[in-house]
């Protein structure tokens, strides 16, 4: 992997509009990094270069959306006409979803897909050709520690998670030979809007993620993987530990799942066993002489 600065760099990011990729645009460009900072939201995006000088760096904006072919295309023609390409390309925009699979339609899963996988990826290739003639070129992927470890009533966005990672590792030896270096990126809980702006909420635990790292810690983070070349980073010290225990003692990790959805669901799961029961007892009672 190779050592890069971080001033100097042409950066583009995606869903820089809030959370973790608004911090990352403003603390890239407080170094001295030219960014582009692409989200889909045009009003965020405008709060967003007001509030962030061009002191060192330079920051600029485009409204747009991953998820469209012409979008995709924009990006790539403003990055080539502002900065004559990009260094690195951090792709972060993502959406989420909690609530049993069980209980979820199928465009739950296509619309976290389509932006997480499908929008991740095909911003990659767009951008590829432009990458190769960057200099020390990065593709920064933000996954999750749910990419790591499946996470029970976010099945999807899990999916969507360890999709990004399996992508990533496939990409890495394949991009070798062009000197472009994939790196991810794992945050844990984030204090950021991200749950109040998921496309469904149903689970019966909710995450408190005001527990977890703020986004600007995320974000010096991630500027310092990308500096050091880091292949992988996975934050937090739960985060570690939930990527550790599901590594090496996956078994153990199931039942602690298991355990706690069976605890949340304790009264439908007697419920449901009474009702079993019922045709049994019942049949005993009738056998009984009158």
């Amino acid at each position: 992997m190779t050592r890069r600065n971080i001033e100097g760099s042409r950066i583009l990011i995606t869903g820089a509009s809030q959370g973790i990729g608004k911090s990352l645009a403003a603390a890239a460009a407080r170094r001295g990094a030219r960014v582009l900072a692409v989200a889909r939201s045009g009003n965020l995006l405008q709060e967003l270069s007001q509030d962030i000088p061009n002191e060192r760096g330079i920051l600029e904006v485009v409204q747009a959306d991953i998820t469209r072919p012409e979008d995709r295309r924009r990006m790539v023609e403003v990055a080539v006409q502002r900065f004559g390409g990009i260094d690195v390309l951090i792709n972060n925009a993502g959406v989420g979803a909690t609530g049993h699979f069980a209980e979820a339609g199928a465009d739950r899963l296509r619309q976290i897909m389509e932006v997480n996988f499908f929008g991740l990826v095909e911003t990659t290739r767009a951008f590829l050709p432009v990458l190769k003639h960057g200099n020390r070129p990065a593709i920064v992927n933000i996954s999750s520690v749910a990419g790591k470890r499946a996470i029970p009533a976010r099945s999807d966005y899990s999916a969507s998670k360890f999709a990004v990672e399996g992508f990533s590792e496939a990409l890495r030896p394949e991009l070798a030979k062009d000197g472009i270096d994939v790196l991810v990126v794992c945050p844990g809980l984030t204090q950021t809007n991200f749950s109040q702006n998921m496309i469904e909420q149903k689970a019966r635990m909710a995450m408190d993620h005001m527990r977890g790292m703020s986004s600007v810690e995320v974000a010096d983070a991630t500027l310092a993987a990308i500096e050091r070349g880091t292949r992988e980073t996975i934050l937090t010290f739960q985060g570690k530990l939930i990527a550790l225990v599901g590594r090496f003692l996956p078994r153990l990790a199931d039942r602690i799942a298991a355990r706690k959805v069976r605890a949340l669901f304790a009264e439908e799961i007697a419920n449901r066993q009474r009702q079993r029961s019922m045709p049994a007892a019942a049949q005993k009672q009738s056998k009984v002489p009158g």
